[in-house]
């Protein structure tokens, strides 16, 4: 089947991963039903009419300009993908989903779907051990042989997928929008880096679809079923991190946990994940390399790691404290906030390698964004 039919089939209205999982787990098992004559036959006759129609009348077809556009995005960058079951990349454990999407646009490196992944979760607004935790983490399951899945959400995602690429391993990025929109703005630099690096955006929608609340639950479950098992960071009690993780045990992965302190309400979620049996407590990357250890790739070698010596992570982690303490940008900021306009100018920085430098500087706690623009973050 040509990507052109899997778009069709997706873009059928009532049509939806639900009613075509089955056909399509018979289809790869079998090969049947056979294409197109096996799909009619199959499909309820009102949904089959909307088929037919673009098979013989494409040009009269409502389904046509939206096919079109997918196609076309994809011509237009060798970096643009579409894919689809029995494409050579398609991501095999998203088949085990009992929903899995029909076509990703996928925008980035492919190799970023080659290692065996752990997605890892957390709150918005992590404490400063849970973005150490976050990053260290990362660091370490890329040097290890794994990717990184996240949903690139401010806090742990963020953190967890720039140190990942800090580290010279894969991530990739399943978005609630798609994959031409940056979402949520503040990660425009962790938007382009993940691009440029060798890491991967996904997304089930059209690459220009706004972001919508209710695309981010159906997204979490192509976060966690890209994965091996799912890592909560840092997480509330009524945190959407806690889908995730019912998610991927649904999914039959394996969920782990990082414990906190009981007086710290954004470790309650962990501690309940932990309490019910539902996640194995984390305390090392040890601890996850013993139930997935045999799953790793190739480990990242030091040379593709950006800052990386022969010290591995420690060095790692030592440098990037030492470049943002050096950073100029630190000497243009103070508790009044600065506009990125006058930051510019200031610096003569363009606009995104200065975005970038802010998310770096942000993401270690030395400055935050505010409705007026940056601020340097004290102590």
């Amino acid at each position: 089947m040509r990507p052109a039919d899997w778009l069709a089939l997706r873009a059928i209205p009532g049509l939806g991963p639900g009613r075509l999982a089955p056909l399509i787990a018979r289809w790869r098992e079998t090969g049947e039903p056979g294409w197109p004559h096996g799909w009619l036959a199959a499909l309820p006759a009102s949904l089959a009419q909307s088929l037919r129609l673009w098979l013989d009348h494409p040009d009269k077809s409502s389904l046509a300009e939206e096919i079109d556009t997918a196609l076309a995005w994809e011509a237009a960058s060798s970096d643009h993908h579409l894919l689809y079951p029995g494409h050579p990349a398609w991501p095999a454990l998203l088949d085990q989903l009992p929903d899995p999407p029909v076509v990703l646009w996928a925008k980035g490196d492919l190799a970023a779907l080659a290692p065996p992944s752990l997605a890892m979760v957390g709150t918005r607004r992590p404490t400063r051990e849970g973005r150490d935790n976050a990053a260290s983490f990362a660091r370490e399951l890329v040097t290890r042989g794994f990717g990184v899945v996240s949903g690139m959400a401010l806090g742990v995602d963020g953190i967890a997928q720039h140190a990942a690429l800090q580290a010279g391993g894969r991530t990739v990025g399943v978005l609630g929008c798609g994959v031409e929109v940056i979402y949520p703005p503040r990660h425009a630099g962790l938007y382009r880096a993940l691009v440029e690096q060798g890491g991967l955006l996904l997304s089930e929608h059209p690459a220009e679809t706004r972001a919508h609340a209710r695309f981010f639950p159906r997204r979490n479950r192509l976060v966690t079923g890209l994965s091996l098992g799912v890592l909560v960071v840092e997480a509330a009690e009524k945190s959407g991190s806690l889908i995730s993780a019912r998610l991927g045990l649904e999914q039959g992965r394996e969920v782990f946990a990082i414990p906190g302190s009981i007086h710290n309400p954004q470790a309650s979620g962990c501690l309940r994940l932990i309490q019910r049996g539902e996640a194995a407590l984390v305390r090392e990357i040890e601890d996850i390399l013993a139930e997935l250890g045999h799953w790793a790739a190739s480990p990242v070698p030091n040379d593709r790691a950006d800052g990386m010596t022969g010290d591995g992570v420690a060095a790692a982690e030592t440098s990037s404290v030492d470049e943002s303490a050096r950073s100029p940008l630190l000497a243009h900021l103070s508790d009044a906030p600065t506009p990125v306009d006058l930051l510019v100018d200031a610096t003569g920085q363009g606009v995104g390698e200065l975005q970038l430098a802010l998310l770096e500087l942000e993401l270690e706690g030395r400055v935050a964004q505010t409705s007026g623009g940056w601020v340097r973050r004290r102590g």
